[in-house]
C-alpha cells in the first residue's frame, strides 16, 4: 500500500469528519449515516478506517468519564 497524497488524506479526513458529525446528531445510531459510512471507508486505507473508530470509541468513553466522573474499581483486599 502506497501512502495517500494530501489530496486523499484531505479526503479521508472529510469523510471521517462528515460521518462523524451524523452519528453526533443521530445519537449514534448508524442507520441514517450509512451514505457517511461508506463513503469513509472507501475514501480511507482499511487500517485508517479501524483507526479512527477506535479512535472515535475512546474520545466518546472519555468525554463519558469527564462527564460523570470516574471510580476506580477496588483492588484485593489484603489479608493478614
Amino acid at each position: 500500500m502506497t501512502a495517500p497524497n494530501s489530496a486523499e488524506r484531505k479526503a479521508c479526513w472529510g469523510a471521517r469528519d462528515d460521518l462523524w458529525r451524523c452519528l453526533d446528531d443521530h445519537h449514534d445510531q448508524t442507520g441514517p449515516c450509512e451514505s457517511f459510512q461508506k463513503l469513509f471507508e472507501s475514501s480511507c486505507p482499511a487500517q485508517w478506517v479501524q483507526y479512527f473508530s477506535k479512535r472515535r470509541d475512546f474520545l466518546k468513553y472519555k468525554d463519558k468519564m469527564k462527564a460523570e466522573g470516574f471510580t476506580p474499581a477496588e483492588g484485593p483486599k489484603q489479608t493478614s
